[in-house]
């Protein structure tokens, strides 16, 4: 019998996991079945359970993608040298994470399918973790860079690390959930807005 590949194992994966979460950006985690999957797919139960013992895996391992991949678009936008504005790094982040189509799927149902995730974790404690160690490493991670901000001289001196970079984590959370919600958010629409509020003079509100 020949040997079957990695490269096909892990394609046949990928498959599963892309039919699965149009599933569930369709009908919800929960209204969704394994029969929805397996007919999405097209391929046999046995096929599908080689690599996932039932929905509740196949739910986990697609949040650890979400999740993953909202954290890889943070950092790659932290990454570039000299740091950008937060203006500048929010629209990166946003246009990293919906570039494209994501799993045969629009940005909005992508979107959508990153809120069910985080609306998930309310319940499974498993997923709650996984959701938890990201964001920790996310608001670590971050608060590092408001540091460049405050080694610059664009940033005052008393200003909580901690807490600039939790605003800015909540300001791409916010977008996602406009987009899924609304279908109406775009990046350029979050730059101006962040740019605008970055000019405002409070000393004449003072």
């Amino acid at each position: 019998m020949a040997r079957v590949s990695q490269a096909h194992l892990d394609a046949r994966r990928r498959q599963i996991l892309d039919g699965a979460a149009r599933c569930f950006a369709r009908k919800g985690f929960h209204g969704t079945s394994m029969q929805d999957v397996l007919h999405e797919v097209g391929l046999s139960a046995g096929a599908v359970y080689r690599y996932f013992s039932g929905k509740d895996d196949l739910i986990a391992a697609i949040a650890g993608e979400a999740v993953g991949s909202v954290r890889q678009a943070f950092e790659e936008a932290a990454r570039v040298s000299p740091s950008p504005t937060p203006d500048v790094l929010i629209g990166r982040v946003t246009r990293t994470l919906f570039s494209g189509e994501s799993r045969g799927m629009d940005r909005r149902a992508y979107a959508g399918l990153i809120v069910q995730v985080w609306s998930e974790t309310l319940r499974s404690e498993r997923l709650a973790a996984t959701l938890g160690e990201a964001y920790e490493g996310l608001r670590l991670a971050w608060a590092e860079l408001v540091e460049v901000y405050r080694e610059a001289g664009i940033l005052a001196a008393d200003m909580p690390s901690d807490h600039v970079a939790r605003t800015l984590i909540a300001t791409a959370q916010g977008f996602i959930v406009q987009l899924a919600l609304f279908g109406d958010a775009a990046p350029e629409v979050l730059e101006n807005g962040l740019r605008g509020l970055m000019s405002m003079d409070l000393q004449k509100i003072s």
